[in-house]
This record gives structure tokens, sequence and C-alpha cells, in this order.
């Protein structure tokens, strides 16, 4: 799979410093109790000592059993007498021991040449973050998408179903080399956006590098490139055609101009030719659409994306009725 980089960068420098904190702390801990305790730094220099001690009777090749077992003895003595002067003192015993946040990788975000699911759970949710849909995805999945609405609403519920079902298994099976577009069409309202953020929350949590952006957010970016110094852009502009899947929401509501036209076309285009997923969500119509932009464009749509219909009455102004 694949995190998106600059997440992936990001979140292992934040293992690493933590890594390096805990160890810190545990150290200021230990020179606090060995202040205090002359005995106990007494005992930690002994201790530390071991490895050199084995390695000499080692060396010895005399007797070497007996040795290391007495140095073993030797050395649960001293724990236990260091254990008892902290309880004394009113300490616990493991006061001075590195305390990582995940144990079972001491915070390296690695277990073995496996990443740690602590650090999976990290990239997944600054994944959320980099999506460009943090909020949404917290509250918006597969799993609360209800198709009474449609039932209500005047809608189609069972070829919905369908589309949903269809929508669920793209996003459980997406993987690096999973290439299906979809072109959301249909009012506003109607649940284009819950649905795609379903699928780009499955996806996400599958380790997937996800970017969800507006129509007129993602020619701003490009405005900003080209006509500014790009500082003001949210997003590097090659992360439109580098991103595993991309989402783009409310195509239609862009100004439709030469440039704006030569953008889409690109994006389209780039991510057809690098075989990357792409949603597309708008309110047009398949004529308007046609209408709207170039043959180029039209074309590209109309062969390569697989059409997901939404019908009904708004899903807000149900809510809003049905709570009345």
């Amino acid at each position: 799979m694949g995190y998106n980089r600059d997440d992936y960068i990001r979140i292992k420098t934040e293992f690493s410093q933590k890594y390096i904190l805990a160890r810190e702390r545990a150290g200021q801990r230990r020179s606090e109790l060995h202040a205090k305790f002359p005995r106990v730094w007494e005992i930690d220099r002994l201790l530390s000592r071991t490895g050199m001690d084995i390695m000499g009777v080692i060396s010895s090749g005399k007797d070497t059993d007996a040795q290391i077992a007495a140095i073993k003895e030797r050395n649960e003595k001293l724990l236990a007498e260091r254990g008892q002067i902290l309880r004394e003192g009113g300490y616990p015993e493991d006061y001075s021991d590195i305390k990582y946040e995940c144990e079972k990788c001491g915070d390296t975000g690695f277990v073995g040449t496996c990443m740690c699911e602590c650090m999976r759970r990290a990239l997944v949710m600054a994944g959320y973050e980099s999506s460009g849909i943090g909020a949404l995805i917290r509250s918006q999945s597969f799993e609360n998408f209800s198709l009474d609405f449609y039932r209500t609403g005047g809608g189609n519920a069972d070829l919905m179903k369908l589309n949903v079902d269809k929508l669920r298994l793209f996003a459980d099976g997406f993987g690096r080399d999973t290439y299906k577009n979809f072109l959301f069409i249909g009012g506003t309202g109607l649940g284009k956006t819950h649905l795609s953020t379903s699928v780009a929350k499955r996806v996400i949590d599958r380790g997937c590098d996800v970017l969800y952006v507006t129509a007129v957010g993602m020619i701003a970016d490009f405005e900003s490139v080209r006509f500014g110094d790009g500082s003001k852009a949210k997003h590097d502009t090659d992360r439109y055609v580098d991103a595993e899947l991309l989402i783009i929401d409310d195509l239609g509501t862009e100004v439709a101009n030469q440039f704006t036209l030569s953008c889409i076309y690109d994006v389209v285009n780039g991510r057809i030719n690098a075989r990357r997923s792409t949603i597309i969500n708008t309110n047009l119509s398949s004529k308007e659409i046609e209408t709207k932009y170039n043959e180029r464009i039209y074309s590209r749509l109309i062969g390569e994306y697989y059409p997901i219909l939404f019908s009904g009455t708004d899903i807000r102004k149900q809510k809003i009725k049905a709570a009345k």
C-alpha cells in the first residue's frame, strides 16, 4: 500500500522523537534516584557491568556455567535490594524504566521489519487529515449510509443498493494496482458526498493515499501555481495525478474557460494514462456535461468512468421535514 509520502515522513519523524524523548525522560528519572539514593547509583553501576563480567567469564574459559549462574544470582539480589530501597523511599520499582507509548514496538513504529499497528493507526489518522475531508470521514461511512431516504423520497432504492454494494466492493479491494473510475451524477443533497466519503475512509483505512478536493479548489491550486508563486495552493498540483485515489467534488461549479478546461483535461487524462482511480461528483446531467466541456473531456468521462446515478428528493430536506 502507498501511504501519502509527506504523511509517512512526518509520522516517522514523530515516532523517532517519541523514542528519543522516552529514553531521555527515563534517564532524568534515573538521575533523580541516583542523587537521592547513593546505593541505587552503586547498584546500577554494578548492573551495568553485567555484559563485561560475562565476557570476562567466557574469555577465562574456566567453570563458565557456574560463574554465569553466580552473576545471575548476584544481579537478582541487587535488583531486589534496589526495589526495596525505592519502595521504602515512596517510588515504584519501575520508576526509572523506559516508558514507551507502545511497548510492542518501543515507539519505533516497527516490530522487526513489519510496521507496528500503532504506526499504521497514526498514518490512517494522518491520511484522514491530508485527504481534505477529515471531519466528514469521522461522521460519514458505509455503515451509516441509509437507503430509507431513497424509498421515501422518490428515488430508486434497489438501484442505489446495487451502487453502494459496487462501491463497497471497490473500496474493500482497493490496492496499488486498482484502476476503476466512477462518475456520480445527480442533484444536490442525494448522497454523493456521503458515498464518496465512505469510499475515501475505507481506502485510507487500507493504507492508500486519497485526495478529496472540490473542482473549484483544484482549479484555484493550478491558478496559484500558474499565475502566482504557488504559496496559496492548498495542495501540490502533482498530487492530482499521483494520489492513488482522487475524488473531485462538485465538477461543474468552476468557471469554464480555456485555462480551467485545460487543467481538468490534464488531470483526467493524466490519471487515465497513469491508471489511477478517480471519482468525480457532479450536479450536471450527461447532456449538461457534454455542453459545458469540450469533446476531449466529455469523451474521457463517458468512456472511462462508470456512471452512478442519484435520484430522488434532497435528503437534507427530507430530514428537516421528518424533524417537524
